[in-house]
């Protein structure tokens, strides 16, 4: 998949770091523009600066309306076109059954849901016909974990988007998939452990939850999503790939 990407324009939301980030780096490897975009100005700058390539760093926040206008309107200007979408924001925190608040669920869903919607909604009249839109789901949606309802629902949420945006889609040529990354070591879930021993500990714990032995990385999951956004997979559509070794399928 050296130049899978070549001539192609790509917006990875949320990738400034973890399974993003990787993603960012693979479409850009592959001869692709790539506008990222990030909360943080300077996780965003040091993205840009890290992956090689055409890269594009758009500070955005997916929940923010004016911000997606903003984000379009400069790939607009500067590329006039978008082949592919991932959509990757996502937003996670553990929460039992009995200490959910609001704030948890606007939070997450707000994210998760409304922001995705929102992102793919406002591609759309950048959204060259045979384009893929891919969105980053959870094995969360398909096994229980506990704590992790909310998070879980948002993403059972996630894979209800695609099934129906792949139908709506299908006159234009544009597909629309799933990459279900399982256990995977990421910035946001390193941040569910308050201390690094912690974090060694919960990344080893995940990992031995699975047939694999340990969590994944976030470039395994990210040349997943590369493979479902490149042409490669142009009869791929309305799919949920799950990147989780062997956790929820065995």
């Amino acid at each position: 998949m050296s130049d899978a990407f070549h001539g192609k324009v790509a917006v990875v939301t949320g990738g400034s770091a973890g399974i993003g980030r990787a993603t960012a780096r693979k479409i850009a490897e592959g001869g692709g523009t790539v506008y990222i975009t990030g909360r943080d100005q300077g996780a965003l700058t040091a993205a840009v600066a890290d992956i090689p390539g055409d890269v594009i760093g758009v500070r955005a926040d997916s929940r923010s309306a004016d911000d997606l206008d903003r984000l379009f309107a400069e790939v607009g200007r500067c590329s006039g076109r978008l082949d592919v979408l991932v959509a990757n924001t996502a937003a996670i925190a553990a929460a039992p059954l009995g200490s959910i608040t609001e704030d948890v669920i606007r939070t997450v869903f707000d994210v998760n849901i409304t922001g995705t919607i929102m992102t793919v909604q406002k591609a759309l009249p950048l959204l060259a016909d045979g384009g893929a839109v891919v969105l980053t789901g959870s094995m969360a949606a398909h096994k229980a974990s506990r704590g992790q309802s909310v998070y879980a629902a948002s993403k059972a949420g996630v894979r209800a988007l695609a099934r129906t945006w792949a139908l709506e889609l299908t006159p234009r040529g544009i597909r629309v998939n799933v990459v279900s990354p399982g256990p995977t070591e990421t910035p946001g879930i390193a941040q569910l452990a308050a201390t690094p021993e912690e974090r060694e500990a919960f990344f080893t714990r995940m990992g031995t939850g699975t047939p694999m032995t340990r969590a994944g990385a976030a470039e395994e999951v990210a040349a997943v999503i590369a493979f479902v956004a490149s042409d490669a997979a142009s009869h791929v559509n309305g799919a949920d790939y799950q990147v989780d070794g062997g956790y929820g399928q065995v």
